[in-house]
């Protein structure tokens, strides 16, 4: 569908650099969205659609690498491809190391950069129907009444019936009722799907 055609958003200072880049890249029918400062692409709304930030990393007002970190903090499903003209390996590391795509040197190499674009996107794709689960799971715990919220809590930390029974002071039937009900609210067929949606939604950590 057309909302969901990928949007590349291009952060640089160099106005002239926007506009190359933004050429460039809608001349391979993708979207794009160009800043000359980090804080207007934080003020900006991202749909939550298939994305690929191209960025900068030294930007008058906010640090490429901090920016990187601010996406981060607002969970933000928009992998990063840096672009520069001033770079160092411990800059590089350190974006890689946070996740970001690429690091390419400019003047850029076509090729290159198309290549860490569609990385990107497959990343987001794969971010987002993350993000989509996730939020399935949490409005499905959403109907759940507290008794059985305890109930699907404590089922997700391993315990059985009997001593979450024993544990609440409730009668055996009664939670095994409560259990009975949290699998058809949260449609899980097992307790290990039970389990597994408990650690999606952060409910319990997941085991090691």
């Amino acid at each position: 569908m057309s909302h969901r055609r990928p949007i590349i958003y291009i952060v640089d200072d160099d106005a002239s650099v926007c506009r190359a880049l933004s050429l460039l890249l809608k001349s391979h029918g993708l979207k794009v969205r160009i800043f000359t400062r980090a804080a207007d692409f934080l003020a900006c709304f991202h749909p939550k659609v298939p994305s690929a930030l191209v960025l900068d990393i030294r930007l008058p007002d906010i640090n490429g690498l901090v920016l990187q970190e601010a996406i981060a903090a607002r969970k933000l499903t928009i992998p990063i491809v840096f672009i520069t003209g001033h770079g160092d390996i411990p800059m590089s590391v350190r974006a890689m190391r946070a996740g970001a795509i690429d690091f390419l040197p400019k003047p850029l190499i076509k090729k290159k950069l198309f290549s860490a674009v569609a990385q990107a996107i497959v990343k987001s794709k794969i971010q987002l129907r993350k993000q989509a689960k996730i939020s399935r799971i949490k409005r499905l715990i959403g109907t759940l009444t507290p008794r059985e919220r305890e109930v699907f809590r404590l089922v997700a930390k391993g315990m059985l019936s009997k001593q979450i029974a024993l544990k609440r002071g409730t009668a055996l039937q009664t939670i095994k009722v409560h259990r009975s009900r949290v699998m058809q609210k949260l449609q899980a067929k097992t307790v290990t799907e039970l389990i597994r949606f408990a650690q999606k939604a952060g409910i319990v950590s997941p085991q090691r």
